[in-house]
């Protein structure tokens, strides 16, 4: 029995600090999924080389978003790479004859065209309006400050552009290819012996919800 722990003490004196971590990594590396919330299926998988995997099902939308985890003490920090400044892009802006002022988002997927909401500005008074089924919203005021948008099926913010030519009163628009990815900036969770409890990036905030692991 002396010997044995004396074997142990060497082993744990000569291990290094990265042994140490590949150790506390390979141990805490897995699958963990969502408890308590009905109708939502949704997991973050550790993986052994320190990048993580985040999944969200709900109904036909689907979102996902991958990154980066360190352990600090009890706590899992997740980060992803930093989140584009918009989730649209601008394709093209003019002049047209036609009264009022068109915003409109072109995309091969139609289904998705109606589910974008639109809002231009002017000094305080703000107009919003759905997109048709042709991805298009006109408004009565013929100008613009700004244009917003947000997808209405990943409503985690809108992207404003500033117009740049008052003169111009129609405004064509694309989804960003990073539409649905769901972002982590320094997201904790905390560790217990068979979950990860933390916020979810796409339900209710303030509240801490449960990841339990996959035995």
């Amino acid at each position: 029995m002396f010997r044995i722990l004396i074997i142990w003490l060497i082993t744990c004196m000569t291990m290094s600090p990265s042994d140490a971590q590949s150790t506390s990594t390979q141990s805490v590396a897995g699958e963990y999924y969502l408890t308590g919330i009905r109708e939502i299926g949704s997991g973050i998988k550790l993986n052994p080389d320190a990048t993580f995997e985040f999944f969200f099902a709900y109904g036909a939308l689907d979102r996902a978003g991958q990154g980066t985890w360190k352990q600090q003490g009890n706590q899992i920090i997740l980060n992803s790479r930093p989140r584009p400044e918009k989730d649209f892009a601008l394709i093209t802006s003019r002049t047209v004859p036609e009264k009022g002022l068109t915003v409109r988002l072109v995309d091969p997927n139609k289904q998705l065209l109606s589910y974008v909401a639109f809002a231009i500005k002017n000094g305080t008074d703000v107009q919003r309006e759905m997109a048709d089924s042709d991805g298009k919203a006109t408004f009565s005021k013929s100008t613009a400050e700004a244009i917003s948008l947000r997808f209405e099926l990943c409503p985690d913010r809108y992207s404003v552009f500033t117009v740049a030519n008052k003169a111009h009163n129609y405004f064509e628009f694309r989804f960003e290819p990073w539409i649905a990815e769901v972002f982590f900036d320094n997201v904790a969770y905390k560790l217990t012996d068979n979950d990860l409890e933390g916020p979810h990036p796409l339900l209710e905030t303030g509240k801490t919800y449960s990841f339990e692991r996959n035995q």
